[in-house]
């Protein structure tokens, strides 16, 4: 498959209901989900060349899931800016799950997610007695855990909201790479097609960046105290999680450290510790490095008895 299909679900929130948007590749009726989520002001197709990998490398069909978080890509706003939290995403994405289940049924159930996806993912895995079809199998955290730095907290509130208008997609890539240099590096044509979903046509012919500026509202109000106090819930969630797990970092992020990384490594579900180096938050899952090492994860069949946890680089 070249290209994922556009679907949506609906999602109650607070104040009626609002459509999310899922790019869908592989078998829809495969047994074997793989749901991938994007950072905070990201959208689904992020996960292009990750999602095409794994559908040629796996000798089962697949169903591949990549959401546009509400707010974000193809997905509807929210009319109240406060529902930009995780709470919110993650009702949605039970909503999502379901409605997969609904279409063919699900047997095994992975989840890769980038910084704001991986805290999707941790309360999907970590909350107990959530309805979720089948308990997620395979988790990857993609550099982000229980500890947010604050300084890069801050680093991305002085950019999150500026949508901007720009003259040409180029434009707009352009932009975007001054802000997000710490991805790694990337080639001008893998920069330019990661860039071409993050941006909309506007009616004067121009372009602006394909999310809602709402979404730093709640983000703003976060303050060093609070984010320290959430800390706490965090970690609780992170030791509840029962699947198999694999934490990415980038080895110069400056959202996840590598000392918070070192001691996931000894609690909860002991993920594996791949470093990237090169790279700083959040590794796009692009280089052939990185996609090669979640795709030998997913799908590699041994029993979680033969897994041992590791701590390498890449």
């Amino acid at each position: 498959m070249t290209a994922p299909t556009l679907n949506y679900v609906s999602c109650p929130d607070a104040v009626g209901s609002h459509r999310m948007a899922y790019w869908l590749w592989g078998a829809p009726e495969a047994k074997h989900a793989i749901v991938c989520v994007h950072g905070l002001s990201r959208q689904g197709r992020d996960f292009d060349v990750l999602a095409q990998a794994l559908l040629a490398r796996s000798p089962q069909p697949l169903r591949i899931v990549c959401p546009d978080v509400a707010g974000r890509g193809r997905s509807d706003w929210l009319a109240d800016p406060q529902g930009y939290a995780i709470p919110q995403y993650t009702a949605d994405m039970l909503q999502l799950l379901a409605q997969l289940h609904g279409a063919a049924p699900l047997e095994t159930l992975d989840w890769v997610g980038t910084s704001m996806g991986g805290l999707i993912g941790l309360a999907l895995c970590g909350t107990p007695k959530l309805p979720l079809p089948v308990p997620v199998r395979r988790l990857v955290l993609n550099d982000v855990g229980p500890v947010i730095e604050w300084t890069a907290l801050q680093r991305i509130g002085t950019y999150l909201g500026n949508t901007g208008r720009f003259e040409s997609v180029q434009q707009a890539a352009d932009a975007m790479w001054q802000i997000s240099r710490s991805f790694g590096p990337h080639t001008p044509e893998q920069w330019l097609a990661l860039s071409q979903a993050m941006v909309r046509p506007l009616p004067d012919g121009g372009f602006t960046l394909h999310y809602d500026p709402a979404i730093a509202v709640p983000f703003r109000t976060v303050t060093e105290a609070a984010a320290q106090q959430g800390q706490a819930a965090l970690w609780q969630l992170f030791d509840a999680v029962r699947a198999q797990t694999l934490l990415l970092r980038g080895a110069e992020s400056d959202l996840l450290s590598r000392e918070t990384a070192l001691e996931m490594t000894r609690r909860g579900p002991r993920p594996r510790l791949l470093e990237f180096q090169g790279v700083g938050h959040a590794p796009t899952l692009v280089a052939h490095n990185q996609v090669e090492a979640v795709a030998a994860f997913l799908l590699h069949n041994e029993s979680a008895s033969d897994e041992k946890p590791y701590s390498g680089t890449g």
